[in-house]
């Protein structure tokens, strides 16, 4: 079978990672590990991700951010806005221990398009046939940069929640949070990047380097990006991001690997290992915790409201401000398509971090959110996973239920309709 493969099989893969990933609990446990699950998670997650989002940069078209900057500033900052707000108003409900601010760092996680997810949704044969163009790249890129601008989201909510003062709670968010993460954490990718760029056309030039050799440099400047920015505290994801849409600017890089199998073979690995970690981590014995107001019936309710309310509103009443988006039908399946995975874990994972440790009982708000953030996101992943891997073979069904239902009525309406309708199939 080629690399490139069927979208439904790459969602449905994930989702059948998630799903035996328990199976092989017994022998990798990642909640066995004590106080290293947290880090050990968080890196796991931090290098999938950086790859997966230098991966989304170097296969956009080129200078995509640039002539696309409109339709993507409404797809990230206004949609990623309502979404955090709706979702924090819908767990503050259902779990009313936690307050609004406690149910705003929650909101936060799960506020982000996976990427990794959403990758596998715009690529391969099924999505070139049947999802516009526009489409693909528009989610795409959505998915790559809401991952970063999650931090911002995060941040003033753990701010809020464990600072005294909300001046001083406002004041870190935005130096920190704003202009030290996102903006540094920007900058210093698309510098990477160009620089990088430059590296490669003059040593392709003077016959330095083959192109079989863009692959290592492929992988080597995501891990590398990610590792300057996270040493100096800056937004690694989106500086992962910034660098592949740097390097790919001209199209150059991306005309010398868009041909080679090594990189999706390797992208592909990363996330099936990936998912199959994030199984065997989730907490399933958490999922019934009456003593924190969690319960199975709360979640599955919670997962319902979320997955209709997150973004599907909001993008059927702004799809008009979208070029990319010419109809309400691709205003709701772009809604429908804004999976939780790789991302909502790895935040989820840093928010735990920056917590105290619960007691049992909790002793205030920071504990009682320490202690019920992960279970709360992690079952929202489970399901969006299962929901949005189980999507695209239905969807696919009922295009094809859909046109043989338009052949047979066509036939039985036409001239000698009742001889020939018995040989359509």
């Amino acid at each position: 079978m080629p690399p490139q493969l069927y979208v439904n099989e790459v969602v449905l893969g994930t989702g059948f990672g998630i799903i035996i990933g328990p199976f092989v609990a017994n022998i990798f446990a990642p909640r066995s590990w004590g106080s290293m699950t947290n880090a050990i998670t968080l890196e796991v997650m931090r290098i999938v991700l950086a790859i997966g989002l230098f991966a989304a940069g170097v296969e956009l078209p080129r200078a995509y951010m640039k002539s696309h900057a409109k339709s993507l500033f409404i797809m990230v900052v206004p949609t990623m806005a309502f979404g955090w707000i709706v979702v924090a108003a819908i767990v503050h409900v259902l779990f009313p221990k936690l307050n609004y601010i406690s149910s705003l760092c929650i909101a936060a996680c799960l506020t982000p398009t996976d990427p990794v997810t959403c990758a596998a949704i715009t690529r391969g044969k099924f999505a070139t046939k049947h999802v516009p163009e526009g489409i693909r790249h528009i989610l795409l890129a959505e998915a790559a940069a809401n991952d970063g601008l999650a931090y911002p989201f995060l941040a003033i909510s753990i701010y809020l929640t464990v600072e005294t003062s909300v001046r001083t709670a406002i004041g870190k968010w935005f130096l920190v949070g704003w202009l030290y993460q996102v903006i540094l954490g920007t900058v210093l990718g698309a510098v990477l990047g160009l620089l990088f760029s430059k590296l490669m056309k003059i040593s392709h030039s003077q016959s330095l380097i083959d192109r079989e050799s863009y692959i290592a440099q492929y992988l080597a400047l995501s891990i590398f990006t990610m590792g300057v920015a996270s040493t100096i505290g800056a937004d690694d994801l989106l500086a992962a991001f910034a660098a592949g849409c740097a390097i790919s600017w001209d199209g150059h890089f991306h005309s010398q690997t868009e041909d080679d199998i090594f990189s999706s073979v390797i992208d592909y690995i990363l996330n099936c290992g990936c998912f199959i970690y994030i199984g065997a981590w989730l907490p399933f014995a958490d999922y019934n915790s009456p003593e924190y107001g969690i319960t199975p019936w709360k979640l599955v309710l919670l997962m319902i409201a979320i997955l209709l309310l997150r973004r599907i509103p909001f993008l059927l009443v702004t799809y008009k401000f979208v070029p990319e988006i010419t109809s309400w039908k691709e205003a709701l399946f772009s809604g429908h398509f804004g999976p939780m995975g790789v991302s909502a874990v790895f935040v989820s994972v840093m928010a735990s971090k920056r917590l105290p440790t619960p007691d049992n009982p909790p002793a205030d708000q920071a504990q009682y959110l320490a202690a019920t953030i992960q279970p709360i996101v992690s079952f929202i992943v489970l399901g969006s996973i299962i929901v949005h891997g189980l999507s695209i073979p239905f969807f696919n069904i009922g295009r094809r239920v859909h046109s043989r239902t338009t052949s047979l009525t066509t036939t039985s309406t036409g001239p000698y309709s009742r001889r020939r309708s018995r040989y359509v199939r």
